[in-house]
């Protein structure tokens, strides 16, 4: 991949992008580029440059030598065997995916005459590896083996497990060396851009949204990408991964589009953390912005987090007095930790407001529910709109249950698995 291949709208903050003339000369082992960590990880990890037709190239030294990925650089081998490597040292290459700049090294490798005699490497792929490639590899000789996720291979000594990452290309895989926490990229993170869908090779930037969250997601304390110098550190690692989401949050709703509109248009596609990272960017910039403050905490609630939600609302309630809004969200909140006690009073303070507003309405819908969970079945039912919602919510049940010749569940559950359900807004 290319630089002008990726999304230059997004770089990652701290990160200065290379020149030709400050390329690394040769394999460095991990440990000698600023890595404070001990581990033998780092010490038998070699790194190797790549350039704009090459990517970087990794080797885990062991009994063996483990790539991953191969480049697209004759060179790369030469400099590798100069240190007192042989080409039937090479026993396993991992690619991250199909691409040419990752994979043609790999047939450099084949040249070598005591690899045409041995023909004893093992190539990990991805599902939906480009076939041109997957029949090289077998009509060479060689073993070539489709991983899935999570399975967990042996390099050289290290087990590292597989993570299904697609959205650059369908057959995009990343490794995780889980002790270290650190995480073989190929292109689906990159430390100076977000990286761009290939539609050829089944990328689509869905994927790759949901590829990034994921990793984002996991902890992760070291970067070794595709394309740029390693990332080394929980901080720097996890600004990274926050500058990929955000670039590809931005592809999806546009590169122009601000955060706060991003946000909305995520919400209404049910992109709920995706809409709440771009309100948490809005206020970093608006941090008195009611609007977004107010979307925010709907979406924590949303997402099950009401602790944090109970935090938000109350801010809000800090801000604004006779605040309907908040009151509901926080008895919401309340419910949805099983208070239902404490949501009461909040959700009557909503009612005794505006009693014909529909965030009344809401209010009274779940104070009947907060009654029917504490067992006061007779005043949820004196609710008229939770008495009327509950016999629907009952016929569908019989019906349901008529349908598949079971007793169906109470017609209502708890908050906390109703968390689709809009609350009334303004």
């Amino acid at each position: 991949m290319s630089q002008e291949s990726v999304n230059q709208e997004e770089p990652q903050d701290g990160y200065q992008i290379r020149g030709e003339n400050e390329r690394l000369k040769g394999w460095v082992p991990i440990k000698d580029l600023d890595c404070s960590e001990k581990h033998p990880f780092f010490e038998k990890c070699l790194f190797l440059e790549g350039f704009d037709i090459s990517s970087n190239i990794y080797a885990l030294k062991g009994d063996h030598l483990s790539l991953i990925d191969a480049g697209n650089d004759y060179t790369a081998f030469i400099q590798l065997f100069h240190q007192g490597y042989k080409p039937e040292d090479i026993r396993k290459v991992f690619l991250t995916h199909g691409h040419p700049e990752h994979v043609m090294g790999l047939l450099e490798l084949f040249r070598y005459p005591s690899v045409q005699q041995t023909k004893n490497i093992e190539v990990f792929v991805g599902d939906g590896t480009p076939e041109s490639l997957v029949n090289v590899v077998t009509e060479f000789g060689c073993k070539i083996t489709q991983v899935k996720n999570g399975d967990v291979i042996d390099l050289s000594g290290f087990p590292m497990r597989v993570l299904h990452t697609p959205g650059h290309t369908l057959d995009s895989i990343c490794l995780l060396h889980e002790e270290t926490r650190s995480v073989f990229t190929g292109d689906t993170v990159l430390p100076f851009a977000a990286a761009t869908p290939d539609e050829i090779g089944g990328g689509r930037q869905d994927y790759l949204l949901f590829s990034v969250k994921v990793l984002r997601n996991m902890n992760i304390q070291n970067i070794f990408p595709g394309h740029g110098m390693p990332v080394l550190g929980r901080e720097a690692a996890q600004k990274v991964l926050d500058g990929n989401y955000a670039g590809a949050i931005k592809r999806i709703v546009g590169l122009s589009t601000s955060w706060i509109d991003g946000a909305a248009f995520l919400v209404r596609k049910g992109y709920l953390e995706e809409c709440l990272f771009c309100c948490e960017r809005e206020l970093d910039e608006n941090p008195d912005a009611l609007p977004v403050l107010e979307l925010r905490a709907s979406c924590l609630s949303d997402l099950g987090r009401f602790k944090e939600a109970i935090e938000a609302f109350d801010d809000l309630l800090g801000r604004k007095e006779e605040y309907p809004f908040a009151l509901l969200g926080k008895g919401f909140a309340l419910m949805g930790l099983e208070k239902y006690e404490e949501a009461l009073p909040l959700l009557d303070m909503v009612i005794d407001i505006d009693p014909a507003s529909q965030h009344a309405k809401s209010a009274r819908m779940y104070k009947g529910m907060a009654l029917y969970l504490l067992g006061r079945y007779d005043e949820a039912m004196d609710i008229e709109d939770f008495r009327e919602e509950f016999v629907e919510r009952f016929k569908e049940s019989i019906k349901q249950k008529k349908a598949r010749g079971s007793i169906g569940k109470d017609p209502f559950g708890k908050p906390g698995e109703r968390r689709g359900r809009r609350r009334g807004r303004k």
